[in-house]
């Protein structure tokens, strides 16, 4: 791969969460995240990214999520759960995207706030368009994406390196 590469990373924050008697991690979808996952999926599909690679996170809530959106979409990439994007910091998740490995193009990260609107803010040094005023004004609800472009190789992400190409939420 060549430095030139164009790649693309998508950050989903999981669907709506229910508050149940469990430990935070083990907390499921609720009604609406149920309905906006799936929702969230079809857009994603509709963006005509083909993943290479998905990291999510391990709580139920976002592996619920996974599931619900991947069934919207027309290939499902290979996904590893990844225990360190649960109450990940800003640097958890630039370290695991520097370890992606240079043959994925597309990487979807599924995973939680405030880490997913903290990361896309983060790397975006540009946006195209209105997404970054749209991604200020929403806040980063859940079932909510940020799509950023760089070029490069993974472990030259960091601050700055990206373009916002888009932003979506489910109930702007």
């Amino acid at each position: 791969m060549s430095v030139d590469t164009p790649r693309r990373i998508v950050l989903l924050r999981h669907a709506k969460a229910d508050w149940p008697q469990v430990s935070d991690h083990d907390r499921p979808l609720a009604d609406r995240g149920r309905k906006d996952a799936p929702v969230a999926g079809h857009r994603l599909a509709d963006t005509g990214i083909t993943f290479d690679l998905a990291l999510c996170s391990t709580a139920t809530r976002t592996r619920e999520t996974w599931k619900l959106a991947v069934q919207e979409m027309p290939r499902r990439p290979k996904t590893v759960y990844e225990e360190r994007l649960y109450e990940a910091t800003l640097g958890d998740v630039l370290a695991l995207l520097n370890e992606t490995p240079d043959e994925v193009n597309d990487l979807l990260v599924i995973g939680h706030n405030p880490s997913m609107h903290a990361a896309a803010d983060a790397l975006a040094g540009s946006s195209e368009g209105d997404a970054m005023a749209r991604m200020t004004k929403s806040g980063f609800p859940t079932a909510s994406f940020a799509i950023l472009g760089f070029t490069g190789s993974w472990k030259s992400v960091e601050h700055g390196v990206g373009k916002l190409l888009d932003y979506w939420a489910p109930h702007d």
